[in-house]
């Protein structure tokens, strides 16, 4: 009967462990938040959902734009964003490529003209560069990154994601791992290759991106979150300015994750939920470049699995 009994308790115990590695597993799978409300109130939704590890100084990662893009977010949103997080402010770096946004001058004058000016901007590059380590990757052993990133105790990446001429799609990825490279080596280790500014390939484009956020991601560790606005989405980046295409789809929401890869896999895979003929050019932009490089390449960094749990908050 002892022996019984014993075995009893050996199998409940084994089938604990099971349950408790199964729920484990399952707890392990990011979730992804989203709202059809594309307003300040759907935007702190998805915010407050996203935000319990963030605090200290807080640098919130936008971009900023060529001067007057016609595709940029609304500016409410980002005024409604800023204050709502306690001690922080928006932060950029300066650009590799000839644009009024090369000099810290002429970026200035960018962020006035677009409107960014509510509350102070930290052009990071403005003094500088830093070295922050790329741990796993095989193209860089470090990037360079804009000075005063080290500043702050936790980041808010708020990305406006739309398509890109280089890259396929700007998203999370994009707008930390070239937006926070400094303008002077930092973006030129990105993406010159052979002499030329824009001599990576494809490839090597999205990998050396990715390779670069990762440092942002694990300088950061916990203090950093991810929100991915779907509108206004052209085929062309903000960088495009003025040239930039009109948008031709549907807005869709706005997505918001503690991952990096769950949110940017999440907006794509919203994307390619659409008929061809609704995505407004995107799969095709997304293709050519080879833009599904970028998720593929952080699953292999370790940055996650690409496996999600959608969680609408409408």
């Amino acid at each position: 009967m002892k022996k019984i009994i014993a075995r009893f308790f050996c199998l409940a115990a084994a089938f604990a462990l099971m349950c408790g590695a199964a729920l484990a597993a399952e707890g392990d799978v990011p979730v992804v938040y989203f709202t059809k409300d594309i307003s300040p109130e759907g935007l702190l939704k998805i915010y407050d959902k996203i935000s319990a590890d963030i605090s200290g100084k807080v640098a919130i990662k936008l971009h900023t734009g060529e001067p007057n893009g016609p595709n940029l977010l609304p500016l409410e949103l980002i005024k409604a964003l800023q204050p709502h997080i306690p001690n922080s402010n928006i932060v950029e770096t300066n650009v590799y490529y000839e644009s009024p946004r090369q000099t810290t001058e002429g970026h200035r004058e960018t962020i006035k003209t677009n409107g960014f000016d509510f509350c102070k901007v930290d052009i990071m590059d403005e003094s500088g560069a830093v070295m922050l380590p790329v741990k796993g990757g095989k193209h860089f052993k470090e990037m360079s990154m804009g000075k005063s990133i080290t500043d702050y105790d936790s980041m808010v990446v708020y990305t406006h994601f739309k398509g890109h001429t280089m890259g396929g799609y700007g998203g999370s990825l994009k707008n930390i791992g070239i937006g926070c490279a400094d303008g002077k080596i930092g973006k030129k280790m990105i993406h010159a290759e052979g002499g030329q500014q824009w001599g990576a390939t494809q490839d090597l484009l999205q990998e050396r991106m990715a390779e670069s956020a990762k440092a942002v991601v694990d300088h950061f560790g916990k203090k950093i979150t991810f929100i991915n606005v779907m509108k206004n989405m052209s085929v062309d980046c903000d960088c495009a300015g003025s040239t930039a295409a009109a948008p031709a789809l549907a807005d869709i929401g706005i997505l918001g994750s503690t991952s990096l890869l769950a949110v940017d896999q999440a907006t794509i895979d919203m994307i390619y939920q659409l008929p061809e003929n609704k995505d407004g050019g995107l799969r095709e932009r997304i293709e050519t470049r080879h833009g599904l490089r970028q998720l593929s390449y952080m699953k292999e960094l370790g940055m996650g699995t690409g496996e999600y749990k959608l969680v609408s908050l409408d």
